[in-house]
């Protein structure tokens, strides 16, 4: 049953809304695609999308839906379907009806959309639920009627505003895993906006990067999150390890950037002041150095440990500061503490330069 999605493509967008403001917007998503917009509370991430849908005008650019300019349409008529993050479930209407709304509008006929209500009722599971009013369904329950209500429209492209970000932890894995399927199944162009990276990992094709109004990286994930274009984005993402320095040459096309007076070992075809990041699980710490293909082993001392649960953040000062993704059995067994002497070791390849 899957549909014949339709690509995006956003040229030139800029809008104003208020004091906020939307600029130099590029964007291609391909037809299938799902496309996860990543990004810091009031980054611009829901403006993007209901740019798109048509929410309020722009001040310029163009948006292509499967080919069509649909910048001078109605939202009813851009054949976008639109999942809010607080739902917006209609509390006068049973989930059948919620589901329907959209078919009404587009003047589907009782039998079509009789059976598309059903179609839908039946792919999320929530079939004993068509008579339901909203407020009698929990927060998973309620998602997936606004999912449903979404993808019965048979829209050429759907809109995700948090989707997950109301729900308790063990339901937003559920529905996590049912947006991949519902993906898989259905193959519509999806873009989904979060500030979550592990959320964005889990589900994106390709993720495009935020930072007040504007994009600032797009590419797959591994590439963002391995090889952040900018100080921002790899904070942002979790890399925890940024540092400025400057790359020199040290003979036979080796380099290695000087940071505080330690050389790091980098594979890069820069030279001169630059920023390095290293992200934490790419460091392996122990007690005394190690043989390995590492060409960085640096000897610290622990200064510092934040339990997170089944891992720990131990920083290791160097200098600089070195934070690495440890076990909490390996800080046991290493008798990781404040003030114990450690080598840190990690590949040339490991350190990204830019």
């Amino acid at each position: 049953m899957k549909s014949t999605p339709g690509g995006l493509q956003v040229v030139g967008l800029a809008a104003d809304i208020g004091e906020f403001r939307l600029r130099d917007i590029d964007l291609g998503v391909a037809a299938g695609e799902y496309f996860v917009v990543l990004g810091p509370t009031g980054a611009g991430k829901t403006v993007l999308l209901e740019a798109i849908a048509g929410h309020f005008p722009l001040r310029q650019g163009a948006i292509a839906v499967d080919g069509e300019e649909v910048a001078g349409l109605p939202p009813e008529y851009r054949s976008i379907g639109f999942v809010y993050q607080d739902y917006a479930l209609f509390p006068h209407l049973t989930v059948g009806g919620n589901i329907a709304f959209g078919l009404k509008l587009r003047k589907v006929g009782a039998a079509e959309a009789d059976r598309r209500v059903r179609q839908m009722a039946g792919l999320l599971g929530i079939e004993d639920l068509l008579e339901r009013q909203p407020d009698t369904l929990s927060g998973g329950e309620q998602q997936r009627v606004a999912l449903a209500r979404a993808l019965a429209i048979e829209p050429r492209l759907l809109l995700l505003d948090e989707p997950l970000s109301a729900l308790d932890p063990e339901t937003r894995e559920e529905v996590r895993r049912e947006l991949a399927r519902l993906h898989s199944e259905l193959g519509t162009t999806t873009i989904h906006v979060t500030h979550d990276f592990e959320e964005a990992v889990a589900l994106a094709d390709r993720i495009a990067v935020m930072q007040d109004g504007r994009l600032v990286q797009v590419g797959a994930p591994d590439e963002v999150f391995r090889k952040p274009a900018s100080e921002f984005v790899a904070r942002f993402v979790g890399v925890r390890n940024v540092f400025r320095g400057a790359v020199c040459h040290t003979g036979e096309g080796e380099k290695t950037i000087e940071v505080d007076g330690t050389s790091i070992a980098a594979v890069t075809d820069l030279l001169g002041p630059s920023h390095v990041s290293i992200r934490p699980e790419d460091i392996v710490i122990s007690t005394q150095p190690i043989a390995s293909s590492a060409r960085n082993c640096l000897g610290g001392r622990v200064v510092g440990l934040v339990d997170a649960g089944p891992v720990f953040y131990v920083t290791v000062s160097v200098p600089p500061d070195f934070v690495c993704l440890v076990t909490r059995a390996s800080v046991g067994e290493l008798g990781l503490e404040e003030g114990r002497r450690v080598y840190l070791s990690f590949k040339a390849s490991a350190v990204h330069v830019f």
